[in-house]
C-alpha cells in the first residue's frame, strides 16, 4: 500500500448527535426536510447502561479516526467541532458533504437495542429517493460493502439483529439523503450490550474501529 493512499481525497466524518442535544429540545425537535419528508432535526441518541452517551462515544471515535485518515493523506471535515453543543440537524450534516465536495461521508453511530444480547455492527447505505440520492445509491452500496468487509477482516462481528450480513439499505435518513456524495452510516455496535459498550467507549476500541474504517475507505477511494 502507498504510504498516503488517500492523498487528495476529502472525507466527511459525522459523529452522531451532540453532547448537549438534551438541553435544547425546541431546537432538536423542530422538523426539517429529511429527503422529501420531515423528521426531527436531531435526537439525543442512546447510551450505555452506565450512562456513557452515544454522542461522547462517537466524538471519541471520530477524533481517533480523523487522525488516522489525515496520516493516510486525506483532508477530513467533521460535521461538528465539539461534544458540548447541540446539532447540527440531520439535513445540515448531509449538506456538509455536498458543500465540501467530499469523496465520501461516514456517519458514526452506536445503536440502542433494548435486547442486551443483540450485538455487532451494521453499515447503512441509502436507497432510492428521487431528487435526493440520484447517482449515489450504487457507489454508497459499494462503500458500505468495503467498510463491512474491512470490519470483518479486522475481527468485528456483523449485527446479529439488524441488516443482512452487516449491511442495511434505508431511504429514511436525512443525513444520507442530503449528502449528494457516496455516504454511509456505521452503527458500530449496540451500546446496551456489555461487550459492544466496552468497545465503543474505550480508546482501544476507537483505535481498532478506526483501523477497520480507514481500511474500508482506502479500499473504496485509494
Amino acid at each position: 500500500m502507498r504510504q498516503r493512499p488517500l492523498r487528495g481525497v476529502t472525507i466527511v466524518l459525522d459523529p452522531g448527535h451532540n453532547g448537549r442535544n438534551y438541553a435544547f429540545p425546541a431546537q432538536i425537535n423542530r422538523s426539517v426536510d429529511a429527503g422529501g419528508f420531515e423528521k426531527p432535526c436531531n435526537t439525543t441518541g442512546t447510551a450505555t447502561d452506565g450512562g456513557y452517551s452515544e454522542a461522547a462515544a462517537m466524538w471519541g471515535l471520530a477524533q481517533v479516526l480523523e487522525r488516522r485518515l489525515v496520516r493516510l493523506g486525506a483532508d477530513v471535515v467533521l460535521t461538528r467541532d465539539s461534544d458540548d453543543g447541540w446539532g447540527p440537524c440531520v439535513d445540515e450534516r448531509g449538506r456538509t458533504a455536498s458543500r465540501a465536495g467530499a469523496d465520501a461521508l461516514v456517519s458514526l453511530h452506536g445503536d440502542g437495542s433494548t435486547d442486551r444480547s443483540a450485538h455487532g455492527f451494521h453499515v447503512i447505505h441509502p436507497g432510492e429517493v428521487p431528487g435526493y440520492t440520484d447517482g449515489i445509491v450504487e457507489p454508497s452500496a459499494r462503500l458500505a460493502t468495503d467498510l463491512r468487509d474491512a470490519l470483518v477482516a479486522r475481527g468485528f462481528t456483523p449485527s446479529t439483529y439488524l441488516g443482512v450480513g452487516g449491511l442495511d439499505q434505508r431511504a429514511d435518513l436525512g443525513t444520507l439523503n442530503h449528502a449528494r456524495v457516496p455516504a454511509v452510516m456505521l452503527e458500530a455496535g449496540n451500546m446496551r450490550n456489555p461487550a459492544d459498550a466496552a468497545l465503543l467507549t474505550s480508546p482501544d476500541g476507537w483505535r481498532r474501529l478506526s483501523g477497520a474504517v480507514s481500511d474500508g475507505l482506502v479500499a473504496f477511494l485509494g
